[in-house]
């Protein structure tokens, strides 16, 4: 009995574990991203990719979120979970050993049909105290692919806790340059609103003074009219986004003040690199390859199943009838035994189990193949659109400043009474549109940077797992 596990181990070490052993699926990826061809460097992206922005408000966002946010905590409780059944997984590798304690007293009956020799008491007692255990021979590996299987899902928690502290930062940075755009909107838009009533003011002196006509009256009040209800739809559409950004930090009760979107910096953008290098980069696609690994390890629990299962009972302990002897010499007991099980007719059931797994196992890879096409296609999306955005900021420029003189223009026309209102009106609302249009430019800019961020990995690295026994 004391050689016991050694035996077990030694058995165990001997068996080969059944199934196919995990290889990397081999994928067809392009040498380089159709926007950054020739670059071979591996994008140098910082962990705290945010602060290149330089806005302490963001960076005390960030880091509110990743401090209260409630789908980083369940991520982080979900990592709890996978390292206990990890744990378990491990542990079921070695024997299980029960204490028993089993005193009793019984009493036989007189009155049987077989006759109670004289002197037989007919009460006694029993003390029974064993250490017991049964064992599971792992000969085809059930229970190390099970491990095998924990692990994989395990690490996969890990990055699915990355994958959302990513995202958090991704979507914090996103709903924070929209609210400082559509703070630099309601600037132009009350410049805007200020410009019509100064307007609509001149228009009813010259209606006093017999210039102006009431069409140029009532065009002057539409105008007016539409900027102050714009103003409003900003001013609703900058509480939506606040609201956002207090659920992301943790604090319902947020109030970001007003800020300047065209203070904040374009940070450089990072070489793209090779999209090989995305696969040890992102976490989702880590993730997706661990879910891959424990999919292929099921198909080694399941084809263990068709197999013969081995077993070892025993148990080493003392029973005597009093207490007095129960420690005494002649009450040790023990028993060593060998079990085997081979399903004989099953009716199909655990080739069945086997194919299903097969099958998991194929969309598992399935689904691998279409993160990393993703993460491909986020990244040649990220960098088309800060570089249309960024070469189409000179455009924009040019557009408001063309913009702005044109309704200078315009006002001293129709004050010399060269042109009709409806010229003046038609300029307004070009500059307006015009001003708006380079803020949402900027914006845009702002946010490619951030999907750039994201999509290379935003800094990301591996963080290993420590081996449980």
């Amino acid at each position: 009995m004391k050689n016991f596990p050694l035996l077990a181990c030694v058995l165990l070490a001997s068996c080969a574990a059944v199934g196919p052993d995990y290889e990397r699926p081999k994928l067809e990826l392009p040498s380089s991203y159709g926007e950054a061809a020739g670059s071979e460097a591996a994008a140098a992206v910082r962990p705290d990719w945010w602060t290149l922005y330089n806005d302490p408000q963001l960076d005390r966002l960030v880091a509110s979120a990743f401090e209260r946010n409630a789908d980083l905590r369940m991520a982080a409780a979900r990592i709890e979970e996978t390292d206990a059944n990890l744990r378990e997984a491990g542990a079921a590798l070695f024997p299980e050993v029960d204490l028993n304690f089993t005193p009793n007293r019984s009493r036989i009956s007189p009155n049987t049909a077989t006759p109670i020799p004289p002197g037989v008491p007919l009460s006694r007692n029993d003390y029974r105290m064993t250490l017991s255990t049964t064992f599971e021979i792992d000969f085809w590996g059930k229970l190390r692919r099970g491990q095998e299987a924990a692990r994989a899902l395990a690490l996969g928690s890990r990055y699915g806790r990355d994958v959302v502290a990513l995202s958090l930062a991704g979507l914090v940075a996103q709903g924070y340059f929209a609210l400082r755009s559509l703070d630099a909107q309601v600037a132009v838009t009350r410049s805007s609103l200020a410009t019509r009533e100064e307007t609509l003011d001149m228009v009813r002196r010259r209606l006093a003074g017999g210039i102006a006509s009431e069409l140029d009256l009532a065009q002057a009040e539409g105008a007016r009219a539409d900027a102050a209800a714009q103003l409003k739809d900003l001013a609703r559409q900058r509480a939506l986004i606040e609201h956002q950004l207090a659920t992301l930090a943790g604090r319902l009760d947020l109030a970001v003040p007003a800020g300047e979107l065209l203070a904040l910096p374009v940070p450089p953008v990072p070489p793209a690199g090779l999209p090989s290098t995305l696969l040890d980069r992102r976490p989702d696609v880590r993730q997706s390859e661990e879910q891959l690994v424990a999919a292929n390890a099921q198909i080694g629990i399941a084809r263990a199943q068709q197999l013969p299962t081995v077993s070892l009972t025993g148990y080493l302990g003392s029973e005597s009838g009093t207490l007095s002897k129960f420690l005494g010499g002649g009450s040790g007991i023990f028993l060593l035994g060998l079990g085997l099980a081979q399903p004989i007719f099953d009716a199909g059931r655990y080739q069945a189990r086997t194919d299903a797994a097969a099958a998991r196992q194929h969309q598992a890879a399935a689904s691998y193949q279409k993160s990393v096409e993703t993460a491909f296609r986020e990244v040649a999306d990220a960098l088309t659109n800060l570089r249309q955005s960024t070469a189409s900021e000179e455009d924009y420029t040019a557009r408001a400043q063309a913009a702005r003189r044109a309704l200078a223009a315009a006002r001293t026309r129709y004050e010399s009474g060269y042109s009709a209102y409806l010229e003046v009106l038609d300029a307004q609302r070009t500059a307006n549109d015009a001003e708006l249009a380079y803020l949402r430019n900027r914006q845009a800019r702002l946010a490619a940077s951030v999907d750039l961020m994201k999509s290379l990995g935003g800094g990301w690295k591996d963080a290993k797992l420590v081996d449980t026994p």
